[in-house]
């Protein structure tokens, strides 16, 4: 799992997504970090923050393309809000060092603050 991503998702215009391109990175390195985690949890914890943080590349192309973007932002959101807690409670069992607890927490915040942005714009839309 090792791979580098090189995925894109240009809109129209060229530009890609800054969210997108925002999780797409944090997955570069959130993705092997899971690997590291001790076997008994690699099959639980850390499994499912990585199937919820693929899952969320899927619900932000889907927000992309699609004329109800509420519906994939919102559970883009709820799947943000799960990767947070599953973090937590991997840092709080020692499984997860406090520095990379500290670097992820601040990348998901700022993800979260894009898809905050993205939310509203859609409201006002």
């Amino acid at each position: 799992m090792n791979q580098q991503l090189h995925l894109s998702n240009k809109t129209n215009s060229g530009k890609e997504l800054p969210i997108f391109v925002k999780w797409l990175e944090f997955l570069k390195w959130f993705l092997p970090t899971l690997e590291k985690f001790p076997k008994k949890f690699r099959f639980t914890l850390s499994t499912r923050m990585e199937n919820l943080s693929l899952e969320l590349v899927e619900l932000l192309i889907e927000a992309k393309y699609s004329k109800e973007k509420g519906v994939f932002l919102r559970k883009a959101n709820l799947n943000l809000e799960k990767i947070r807690i599953l973090m937590r409670i991997s840092h709080e069992l020692k499984i997860m060092p406090t520095k990379s607890y500290h670097f992820a927490s601040k990348q998901i915040n700022e993800v979260g603050t894009m898809l905050g942005g993205w939310m509203k714009s859609h409201i006002r839309s």
